[in-house]
């Protein structure tokens, strides 16, 4: 197991989600001076999307700001530098993934999948045993991605105009 120091919690995260990134990788809740960069991940992570959608990405008008406060937002960090980034909000009886975020030049090494694996074992410390998410209908890699990953589709609507596809794993 690899152990996540910040100044204010300890991740103890399991083996499945400790071996898929570099082993100087570690996930931390984010502060107000990662802001900047929280913003310009999001951009560059999102923007491709905006073409196929038609519109603006929901995460893209995020408040991030607030979502620091609340310490929904943990970031991915190799040395200094923020590679990636997950909100976590609580979601009734399970955890909801509610944003994860690669920068562009990390897609392929498994940051990702490190960020979900980071996010099921917050769960299961929370006393959640399920993980939702959601993602566009037309974020067919996302959905690729999710399904190799052990989520499975429960339903499809259509929430704050977007085409949404919510998915959940147990954990």
């Amino acid at each position: 197991m690899r152990y996540y120091m910040s100044e204010t919690r300890k991740f103890d995260v399991s083996p499945r989600a400790a071996g898929l990134a570099s082993p100087s990788v570690v996930i931390r809740p984010s502060v107000p001076a990662d802001l900047a960069r929280v913003h310009n991940i999001v951009d560059a992570a999102y923007r491709p999307y905006v073409a196929r959608m038609g519109q603006r990405p929901g995460p893209m008008d995020a408040d991030y700001g607030a979502l620091i406060e609340s310490g929904a937002l943990f970031v991915a960090e190799e040395g200094e530098t923020i590679l990636g980034l997950v909100v976590v909000l609580e979601d009734s009886n399970a955890l909801l993934l509610d944003n994860v975020a690669v920068a562009p030049d990390r897609h392929g090494r498994g940051l990702g999948r490190h960020l979900i694996g980071f996010v099921e074992d917050e769960a299961l410390k929370r006393g959640r045993r399920i993980v939702r998410l959601y993602t566009h209908e037309t974020m067919v890699e996302n959905v690729a991605l999710y399904t190799r990953l052990g989520f499975v589709e429960t339903s499809r609507a259509t929430q704050h105009g977007f085409r949404r596809i919510f998915m959940e794993k147990a954990v």
